[in-house]
């Protein structure tokens, strides 16, 4: 469902003008060979103010990736780009603001279906639609500054590393992609 972005046309207004957003960009065209996926709380609808469109990207070729990015989007306000090790993993970020929108591009060297960007967000998308109120208490926690993935390991009572948790309540739950593929 989330490997391409024509979903987020019939969703909320405000999915709908990230769809715009993105489309403008030509970001999933100019980066087609990176695998983009759009990942994060806009996708799933638990959203709040301040979030931005997290773009998860498999980057082999850092140095590449970087030159076409600064290329395309360097004008662009607030843009950054960075170097960085997440969870032991060699990462690259471009951040820069479009259309009213915070965009982070978050390139590592795997696919995107098995970051844990795109993981989490197919476990917290499953909960979303079995747990009828779900939504609103991670919404409710989102507003308090609440990360999202430690808001779903405080509302489902998972204790220590809320991600690593969240990854390991999905795959027990059978809501990962994995699972279903074992199915």
């Amino acid at each position: 469902m989330f490997m391409t972005i024509e979903y987020l046309q019939a969703g909320t207004s405000h999915q709908r003008a990230a769809f715009l957003a993105i489309t403008r960009l030509g970001l999933m065209e100019r980066l087609a060979e990176y695998g983009p996926v759009l990942c994060g709380t806009i996708p799933i609808g638990i959203d709040v103010e301040g979030s931005d469109l997290d773009v998860i990207l498999d980057v082999r070729d850092s140095e590449r990736f970087l030159a076409i990015v600064c290329e395309q989007y360097g004008h662009l306000p607030a843009f950054e780009t960075s170097r960085l090790e997440v969870r032991g993993v060699p990462t690259v970020t471009a951040n820069f603001r479009y259309d009213g929108f915070a965009f982070e591009l978050f390139g590592q060297p795997l696919p995107a279906k098995a970051q844990n960007a795109y993981r989490h967000m197919v476990i917290e998308h499953r909960l979303l639609a079995a747990r009828p109120g779900l939504r609103e208490m991670i919404v409710q926690l989102k507003r308090q500054g609440v990360k999202t993935e430690p808001a779903f390991a405080r509302v489902l009572g998972l204790a220590g590393d809320p991600y690593e948790a969240l990854l390991r309540y999905g795959e027990e739950a059978g809501l990962t992609d994995e699972a279903e593929g074992r199915r």
